[in-house]
């Protein structure tokens, strides 16, 4: 399970099949207090995402380079030949679960148009209980 911000487009390869592999790199954060200099320090992990057909198609048309999403899947590591004979490897988590947290644009409106989480649910809230007045069964 990765929480993290997308580090590039989600670039797609279609197969004559019809079928499709999706990619992308996912950055993660770690933050911690260093005990000894009582510093903050901060590490992040950069993973490779892989998804297939209908999972690549969905995450190419909504997301874009740095948004936050929640991916769930298995890790993979592949081994192959480089140009010169010698091994190389490369470590993919492929997804099998995901969600998209917020984008760019949710980040921006924040900014633009500041308002409390809490004033946004009680918003919600309202208008929810107001139309459902009707369809109570007492």
């Amino acid at each position: 399970m990765l929480i993290g911000h997308l580090g590039d487009e989600v670039k797609v390869h279609r197969f004559e099949d019809g079928g499709c592999v999706g990619r992308f790199p996912l950055a993660t954060n770690e933050t911690y207090m260093n005990k000894q200099t009582n510093e903050r320090v901060s590490n992040t992990e950069w993973h490779n995402i892989v998804l297939r057909n209908k999972a690549a198609e969905i995450c190419e048309k909504y997301l874009s380079k740095g948004d936050k999403v929640y991916i769930e899947g298995r890790i993979k590591t592949r081994k192959w030949q480089d140009d010169k004979g010698n091994d190389r490897y490369s470590t993919e988590i492929n997804c099998s679960e995901f969600t998209f947290l917020s984008n760019k644009n949710d980040m921006q409106n924040q900014v633009d148009n500041p308002k409390s989480v809490s004033e946004t649910k009680h918003e919600e809230n309202v208008s929810t209980h107001e139309n459902d007045a009707d369809d109570l069964p007492f």
